[in-house]
């Protein structure tokens, strides 16, 4: 039985951790599908804005923030309840 006074951190079980690193793959998709693969047919089409870069940097900056947040205010686990 231990008399553990500081609450434990949820580390890699963040939910927070978790989206971002979804978030992130998505957003180096897109960033990669905008910066080489898109051709001036689907400019074109997007009224000359490149949404694949858009949206991957928009992504990405989503991600940076989803982990500054969850390394600024981690979770903290309660111990459990002795029986």
């Amino acid at each position: 039985m231990s008399t553990e006074s500081t609450p434990r951190r949820a580390g890699g079980f963040d939910i927070r951790l978790i989206i971002a690193l979804l978030m992130g793959v998505y957003g180096l998709v897109l960033l990669v599908m905008g910066i080489g693969f898109t051709t001036e047919e689907e400019l074109n089409r997007a009224d000359g804005l490149n949404i694949n870069l858009w949206a991957g940097i928009g992504m990405l900056i989503f991600t940076a923030v989803f982990v500054l947040w969850a390394k600024l205010r981690p979770l903290a686990v309660p111990p459990p309840a002795d029986e």
